[in-house]
């Protein structure tokens, strides 16, 4: 299922090398990992919230979901500090090829009125934040057993140095960037 890994050492290293004029392979920019970020805001009240979240998490990304923790209180959100706030995942290599093959492919052409991602979300050092608003996206997940639609940000982290370099990347993955 890695077709995304052997697209990349196949296809698109040589082209990103002859487009930017690398002279070492070792400077070609690459995918390092993908970070899977789920914030439950009911987790305070409801403790199942937070349970049914994870499965999801652990459902879509295929690998074992990590609980995160609140580093400080915070009175108006009514947050006290080491309360279990959320969930997220770390994928690299394998796992983290066939994530991204399936996201491009087969989860972000169902989103309703899809006209690509944002273009603009690069934060400056070569890495790309995601948000999706609903985890029915993702063909793993059944409808019938999703107890409340939630979203999540999905960060790709690359090896690039710069956004031209890291939007280069992703387009020759396929990522549907918006005109």
């Amino acid at each position: 299922m890695a077709r995304l890994k052997e697209t990349y050492t196949k296809e698109i290293a040589p082209a990103m090398q002859k487009k930017f004029g690398y002279k070492n392979v070792m400077q070609i920019p690459k995918l390092d990992k993908i970070v899977i970020n789920m914030g439950v805001g009911e987790a305070k009240e409801n403790a199942k919230a937070l349970e049914s979240a994870v499965k999801d998490m652990e459902t879509i990304s295929g690998q074992k979901a990590v609980i995160t923790k609140a580093k400080k209180s915070i009175a108006n959100f009514k947050i006290r500090e080491g309360l279990s706030i959320g969930c997220k995942v770390t994928l690299r290599g394998e796992k983290m090829y066939e994530f991204a093959d399936r996201l491009i492919n087969l989860s972000l052409p169902r989103v309703r009125d899809f006209r690509g991602v944002n273009p603009n979300a690069f934060d400056g050092r070569g890495n790309y934040a995601l948000g999706i608003k609903e985890q029915l996206i993702f063909p793993e997940i059944e409808y019938d057993k999703v107890d409340k639609v939630r979203g999540m940000d999905i960060i790709f982290v690359t090896t690039a140095k710069s956004d031209e370099e890291a939007r280069e990347l992703l387009t020759m993955f396929g990522m549907p960037f918006a005109k």
